[in-house]
């Protein structure tokens, strides 16, 4: 049966990647936009089975037009405004709809489980408002994303920036432990699938359940590694403090203090203790199509680079030096694979 979903916030990464799975399978997309500027506003306006709403989350009736007739709702609120209010009035806006199934993008407070850790404050606001859901009875699930692969950029962003070193290397510098996992998953390519997921399983078997939505489990060491092998060149990892050198909205230095702190510094789970031991086992079982951090290095991390007005990706021959010799080796033949692939239009057999 085509259902109708609502989304907010919907040229953002987890709704438009939730929104081209629904628009493909035939179900009816009421999509909530602030504005229709930019390549991807402009693409979700223009798929089929999509109706764009313009206008302000703050505006009771008009969350009252968005939910009305809707029977499922994937909402992904943002810290632009105030987002324990919006996320309140849109859980009342669809409470009154009578929405069926409401999947809820969360993250944890992580002073709940330790006096000693912080709230991260973008992420505890989110708990704030799934307790609310909760409260009100709302049939909802709550998915809590991994770190975005599309993180990474070479650009002087803190955080996940991968700078470009002169022997044409990649440094992360971050305050992770190099030793211990972090959550990962593909936004724009695996989140859709695995929301599509949950709302075809439905609330009888996912309401009130909180889900992980990671599809690797990987150290920052290992994530250099993967980067490496997908970008045929050496790319390391040094824990160090978060440089800001460019300016951040409202609230995000805050949240990035808290961060270096709680799980840099203590090193707390990513997720909370309760939800990172299962981290991966839903995910997988949800989606097993996921697109993973090496992957990711080689087919698309190039292409969002030179989008930026980057080259480095044209540069021919870029390994200078690696202390790793079965790193260098595989970057090499990485390296060289990609030349052949260029120069003959498949990739080699060796």
């Amino acid at each position: 049966m085509q259902k109708t979903v609502v989304t907010i916030n919907s040229n953002g990464r987890q709704s438009a990647s939730f929104i081209r799975v629904a628009s493909a399978i035939g179900w009816h997309v009421r999509a909530q936009m602030k504005d229709i500027k930019g390549i991807v506003a402009e693409e979700i306006a223009g798929l089929p089975n999509v109706t764009v709403f313009v206008g302000r989350l703050e505006d009771p009736k008009f969350l009252d037009d968005l939910f009305r007739g809707a029977q499922i709702a994937f909402i992904n609120t943002t810290h632009w405004g105030d987002e324990v209010f919006i996320g309140r009035s849109l859980a009342d806006a669809a409470k009154r709809a009578g929405i069926q199934h409401y999947i809820y993008s969360s993250m944890p407070d992580h002073s709940v489980y330790n006096k000693d850790w912080r709230p991260l404050p973008l992420w505890a606001q989110k708990f704030t408002i799934e307790n609310y859901i909760r409260q009100i009875g709302l049939p909802a699930t709550f998915v809590y994303c991994g770190i975005y692969h599309n993180n990474f950029t070479s650009l002087d962003f803190p955080l996940f920036r991968m700078e470009l070193q002169p022997d044409k290397s990649f440094v992360w510098q971050a305050p992770f432990h190099p030793d211990i996992p972090l959550p990962w998953l593909d936004s724009e390519h695996d989140i859709g699938v695995s929301v599509l997921q949950i709302f075809k399983e439905g609330p009888r078997k996912w309401a009130g359940k909180r889900i992980p939505l990671a599809f690797s489990h990987l150290t920052p060491k290992q994530v250099c590694k993967s980067f490496a092998l997908g970008l045929g060149r050496p790319v390391s990892y040094r824990r160090g403090p978060i440089e800001i050198h460019c300016p951040t909205p409202a609230g995000y230095r805050e949240h990035l203090e808290a961060l270096e702190d709680v799980l840099g510094k203590k090193s707390a789970p990513y997720f909370g203790p309760d939800l990172e031991k299962h981290c991966t086992k839903t995910a997988l079982e949800l989606w097993e199509g996921y697109r993973g951090i090496e992957e990711y290095a080689r087919e698309v991390f190039p292409v969002e680079e030179q989008a930026n007005g980057l080259t480095w990706m044209l540069e021919a021959d870029p390994i200078q030096h690696c202390d790793d010799v079965e790193l260098y080796e595989a970057c090499l033949f990485t390296n060289t694979s990609h030349r052949l692939s260029d120069a003959r239009g498949c990739v080699p057999v060796l």
